[in-house]
Parts: C-alpha cells; structure tokens; sequence
C-alpha cells in the first residue's frame, strides 16, 4: 500500500460547482491512470454525527458553521492517508441529518481531491494540502444549483431550501467562507463550467502521477 503524496483541496461556496469540478478531474485523470491513484474525499461526510438529538432539534442545526463538522477527524484522516493507513469514512445521510451506521474503506490513493465549503477555514486543515482551490461563483447562479439539488437529490421542499439559504448558509459564506479565498493557490471561476481552468489543473496533476 503506497501512501498519499498530494491533498488537492477545492473549496468555495455551497452549490459553486466543487463537487463537478472534482468528479471531472476524477474522470479525466483516470482516463490514463489506475482508479487506485486518485480519489475524492467530501467534507460532507465529517458532519458531526447527532443521534442525540431528536429530528426537530437536527433540523435547527447551523450546517454551514464550522463547528457542524468534525474537522479534527478529517484532520486525523488526512494524517493517516498521507502515513499510508487506510480510514474508515463517514456516510452521512442528508435526510436524517445523522452519520449512517456503516462507513467505507478509503486506500489512500496517491493524489486525493478534498472538496468542501470550510476545509480552509484552519491552519491545521491548510497545512495538509498542496494545492488550494477556490471556486468562485455569482451567489444567485449558487443558489439554483442548491435548490435543484436539494429537491431533486435530496427530497427537501422549496420554502425549507430557501429558509435554510437566507438564515445560515448566505451569512455563513461572508463570515467563513468568502474570507478564506485568500488562502487559495487558484482561484477558478464559474467551477466544472471553466474548462481552461480544468484543464491545466488536470495538466498538473498528471505531471504528479507521471513522476
């Protein structure tokens, strides 16, 4: 088992395109190299697990406020993948706002693509990545993306959607999440949808996993 050389961290507001950036750098690297050599890791899946809390009360819930994830453990798991030990992963399940029983084995590849809204939010967390990417995105282009997401994928209504955006995760992104751009080494605008920007950080990559 080899261990993790490169943490490659995309982050930017909720619904920017993160995830489709990663899923498209994913697809194109393992066009050439062996599926074992690169993963994804979501920030989503450290949300702290609640089954303390009745479903009324996890519904209250910040989710967009750093203290919602359990950002030591991904910490702890980044450490352990770049050692060459494989962790066990949270599942999360969005309709029950709870971690799920069961986890999943994550090998450490040799480059992981870590994706999340505050995964620069520390120094600890920064310290484990090489490269950070902020994907810069209009807040109204966001916001449809996380209201077809979220009722499509995750059986949410549309009123709880936009509640959810006005009360936290808008003001969450000005106080958490936007001042952390500055950290960033790129900064790719319009997310999945900026194929240039895609492509030369698809081109880095596959010098990494040549060598």
């Amino acid at each position: 088992m080899g261990k993790t050389e490169t943490i490659v961290g995309i982050a930017g507001a909720s619904g920017a395109g993160k995830s489709l950036l990663a899923d498209q750098l994913l697809q194109g690297l393992r066009q050439t190299y062996d599926s074992g050599k690169i993963a994804i890791l979501n920030e989503d899946s450290y949300y702290r697990q609640q089954h303390d809390l009745s479903f009324a009360q996890r519904e209250q819930v910040n989710y967009d406020h750093p203290d919602a994830i359990e950002h030591e453990l991904l910490v702890q798991h980044l450490k352990s993948l770049r050692a060459g030990t494989s962790v066990q992963i949270p599942q999360y399940d969005y309709g029950l706002h709870d971690r799920k029983p069961e986890t999943n084995e994550l090998i450490p590849p040799q480059i992981l693509i870590l994706e999340g809204i505050l995964i620069f939010d520390s120094q600890e967390m920064r310290n484990e990545q090489d490269l950070k990417v902020f994907v810069d995105v209009d807040l109204d282009i966001c916001l449809t993306r996380r209201m077809r997401r979220d009722i499509q994928q995750r059986g949410r209504d549309l009123e709880s959607v936009l509640t959810q955006y006005e009360t936290t995760v808008r003001p969450m992104f000005f106080q958490f999440v936007e001042p952390t751009k500055k950290f960033a080494d790129v900064i790719v605008p319009r997310g999945g949808d900026n194929f240039n920007a895609l492509r030369v950080l698809k081109n880095h990559l596959e010098s990494m996993l040549s060598k």
